[in-house]
């Protein structure tokens, strides 16, 4: 029996063999942040965007995530005015620049406090990343407490048997509590950014530590990473104390807890329960109203 498609095989096959070698070359490595697990993103924001919201940044601390501070930032770069084709999104471009340049800034610092030593263990990595990032927001946590406001969190009442599908759903959960948390984020236009950028945020954080992990437990640290980063961030927009001290050690408690039950507990459901019960009732002592 005779297959026609045999002479069609050799000169596609012919055709591989001529392609220059340059054609399978690796993809460049220059990212946007460090993270494989993402497409590469070449700049988060265009040259005029960049322009504005950087000079407008540091207005936050005294007009907040404003139309107030776009303009005076627009005013110092020339801009007479802010028309919906520069920043279409208004005060969310700030919150998103205050997001990603935060974010973006993380493998620097790795560098900076770790080195090229391998010393230090991912969980004390993880630990001191997320600790930065946080202090990314200490110029500005006055006014992140304005837009910071967190509803009912009995989402977290989950019960799954499948660890990946509970891992997914919870994050999903996590998000969804962020977006809610913020006021500005919570619009529906600008949810799927917010999400992204949480979601992008402890994907970092644990790249930068080293994570290797391709088991179920990539989603669970990410997950539970998630959970503890929202929850600390919303803390220490109440927190008054020396250094934000009190942020610092709900950030360790939090992050011992999770390993302790990790190791402990054998349901996901009550996992993720244990971990979100936990940051609740520390958060519900210091007067938030969730």
């Amino acid at each position: 029996m005779s297959v026609p498609c045999r002479p069609a095989a050799r000169t596609a096959f012919r055709s591989l063999r001529q392609c220059p070698r340059a054609a399978f070359a690796a993809p460049r490595t220059s990212r946007a942040y460090q993270s494989y697990d993402h497409p590469d993103s070449t700049k988060s924001f265009h040259l005029h965007e960049q322009t504005i919201l950087s000079a407008a940044y540091k207005y936050v601390p005294e007009h907040g995530f404003s139309h107030k501070a776009l303009a005076l930032g627009a005013k110092d770069t020339g801009y007479l005015d802010i028309s919906t084709s520069v920043l279409s999104d208004g005060p969310f471009s700030l919150i998103r620049y205050h997001l990603v340049t935060r974010r973006e800034g993380l493998a620097a610092k790795s560098k900076q406090i770790f080195g090229e030593t391998s010393q230090v263990g991912v969980g004390e990595r993880v630990e001191r990343l997320t600790w930065e990032r946080l202090l990314g927001n200490e110029p500005i946590v006055d006014r992140w407490q304005e837009v910071a406001q967190l509803p009912s969190l009995s989402i977290f009442s989950l019960s799954f048997r499948d660890p990946v599908s509970a891992c997914y759903r919870f994050m999903v959960s996590i998000l969804t509590m962020m977006r809610q948390a913020l006021a500005v984020m919570a619009q529906p236009s600008y949810a799927p950014v917010s999400i992204k950028e949480l979601a992008k945020l402890v994907d970092e954080i644990w790249f930068l530590s080293g994570d290797v992990s391709v088991d179920p437990s990539w989603y669970t640290k990410r997950a539970s990473l998630s959970m503890i980063y929202a929850s600390s961030e919303l803390f220490m927009t109440n927190d008054r104390s020396a250094g934000f001290q009190d942020t610092k050690d709900f950030l360790r408690r939090r992050l011992n807890e999770v390993k302790d039950a990790g190791g402990v507990l054998g349901s996901v459901g009550q996992w993720v329960g244990f971990t979100a019960s936990a940051g609740v009732n520390v958060l519900r002592s210091k007067g938030l109203r969730i």
